[in-house]
């Protein structure tokens, strides 16, 4: 079900929210994992650490890195279905003016939970090596963000993000990711990645 093609072709359709429910129903998925974290939408917490503790410790990203004290600081977690999930509170300075979540801020979101997804599914493929410290690091950048606002993100609500890779190689990947509240997407991504090398 969520199989990653392995091969380069064109850019994929993002998976519709209705999609990923229905993979979930059928691979029958408990309803709750050990650590707490809901898995209302199927999602089996493989691991009580953060991806973004375990593989960039001290990435300073506004929107994931840890060792950003004014950042959003996001963390998201490795489901046993492929499915990357995170929990994101919005604070009342991402207002967008109108009382809602700012488009900047769910757009951030949405990168930097697809960030997770990638960097998860590059080390489990051996395509990323760990730096003198021990950590992996951020070895892919994003390449476009194809952002789909879909209806009102409130403000003051705990939101669920949900991310998978839809296609990968060594040089590109690319991630399929959602914002949802009240059991309705309001957001989608559809991001390109591509391997960050340092040029001189």
């Amino acid at each position: 079900m969520w199989r990653v093609a392995r091969t380069r072709s064109s850019r994929p359709a993002c998976t519709s929210h209705d999609q990923i429910l229905d993979a979930r129903q059928r691979s029958q998925v408990p309803d709750r994992d050990e650590s707490g974290l809901s898995a209302r939408y199927g999602s089996s917490v493989t691991d009580a650490l953060a991806l973004q503790d375990r593989y960039f410790p001290s990435l300073r990203c506004f929107g994931c890195g840890p060792a950003n004290e004014k950042g959003l600081r996001l963390k998201s977690f490795a489901g046993k279905d492929g499915v990357v999930t995170a929990r994101f509170t919005p604070w009342p300075e991402h207002d967008n003016g109108l009382g809602y979540l700012n488009g900047g801020i769910i757009s951030t979101v949405l990168d930097c939970h697809s960030a997770a997804a990638v960097i998860d599914e590059s080390a489990r493929h051996g395509w990323v090596s760990p730096a003198a410290n021990g950590e992996i690091g951020l070895q892919y950048v994003t390449a476009g963000l194809d952002v789909r606002y879909l209806r009102p993100t409130p403000l003051t609500e705990t939101l669920d993000l949900h991310a998978h890779v839809v296609s990968a190689d060594e040089d590109t990947m690319t991630g399929a990711a959602e914002l949802v509240w009240d059991g309705k997407p309001r957001a989608t991504v559809e991001a390109l990645w591509k391997r960050w090398r340092p040029r001189s």
